[in-house]
């Protein structure tokens, strides 16, 4: 019997600094802004660090590392660096047995450029991320008191089938899809969503899904509401976050703490989140476990290395959490 059980992503992430990055503006940017190198010449990298990352094997760690017992699923291929992913979760005494393994591709790859301020752009090659095959998950065999979903390369058939599984099994489910997973649309999730009892996405995601203006928070929780019979949580970057549990509002910004690059800083809140309600079922205790893991994880390279320990909250001060109730 496994407290949490982890399906999700599984990559092997390159980060790269150099002096040579640019930031430029420009409307060819869907961000605004783009970051740029000179055609033609050759840059020094000033760091460059290896490690492992996607958000399966991400949240994976906080779990770990918070005192309970897990298992990931994701998919590798058979090659080192699927090794490495599978070495990584082992060290952290996560149960691995799960994992399926492909011949046919190569283990997922992303190339971070980072820019000084800890912006950065992500080169990412799926691999055999996309290649998630349902048949090969032993949902017979498993046994955890809470299921976490991941990305899931946007394989509907697994998410329906993990869903369903943890209803038949008395498993709450918590859920932080991929872009792939809301680009199946409101309607074909709503009841996956539904019977969730942790629903996670970032402000830009919640807004998409939902078909309504990026900045009109109330709207996005109201509607949300009425889906989501569970816990709602919102992601807003600098901002912080915002949750719901269909009865009151909880809102906290971020403890201001140093950056070095932002990369699994969103997986760190969502499984610090989880991670806190499945010890104590405390909304606010969660949200700052939640803030201070997320800004541990910024302070280093990569999505693992500044995952909190069980007792250690951060050298940073707790964050204020308001509470109000569901406007009607």
């Amino acid at each position: 019997m496994f407290d949490v059980i982890v399906i999700g992503s599984a990559s092997r992430d390159v980060f790269i600094n150099s002096a040579g990055f640019t930031i430029i503006k420009g409307e060819q940017f869907a961000t605004g802004q783009g970051l740029c190198l000179p055609l033609g010449s050759k840059l020094e990298i000033k760091k460059l660090v290896l490690t492992t990352g996607g958000g399966g094997t991400n949240t994976a760690v906080t779990y770990a590392r918070q005192g309970f017992k897990a298992a990931c699923i994701g998919v590798v291929g058979t090659d080192p660096n699927g090794t490495a992913i599978l070495d990584d979760l082992e060290k952290e005494g996560i149960d691995t047995q799960f994992f399926q393994k492909h011949d046919d591709d190569i283990t997922a790859y992303s190339l971070i450029l980072v820019q000084d301020g800890g912006e950065r752009t992500i080169l990412s090659y799926k691999g055999e991320g996309q290649h998630f095959t349902t048949t090969a998950v032993p949902f017979d065999h498993l046994q955890s008191k809470w299921l976490f979903l991941d990305s899931l390369g946007g394989h509907y058939d697994l998410l329906k089938s993990a869903v369903e599984w943890a209803t038949q099994n008395n498993v709450k489910v918590a859920t932080n899809p991929g872009s792939k997973e809301l680009k199946h649309g409101l309607e074909k999730l709503k009841p996956l969503l539904a019977a969730a009892d942790i629903v996670s996405m970032n402000q830009e995601e919640a807004a998409g899904l939902l078909g309504v203006p990026f900045d009109d928070v109330e709207q996005i929780f109201t509607k949300m509401d009425e889906i989501v019979k569970g816990i709602f949580v919102m992601t807003r970057g600098h901002d912080g976050v915002m949750v719901s549990d269909g009865t009151d509002r909880y809102k906290a910004g971020v403890p201001d703490s140093p950056i070095v690059e932002r990369t699994g800083s969103g997986d760190a809140l969502v499984a610090g989140f989880v991670s806190e309600y499945m010890r104590s079922g405390d909304i606010e205790k969660a949200i700052q476990l939640a803030t201070a893991n997320a800004s541990s994880v910024v302070t280093q390279y990569g999505g693992k290395a500044g995952i909190l320990k069980t007792g250690d909250m951060g050298p940073w001060p707790l964050v204020e959490v308001s509470i109000s109730p569901r406007t009607k």
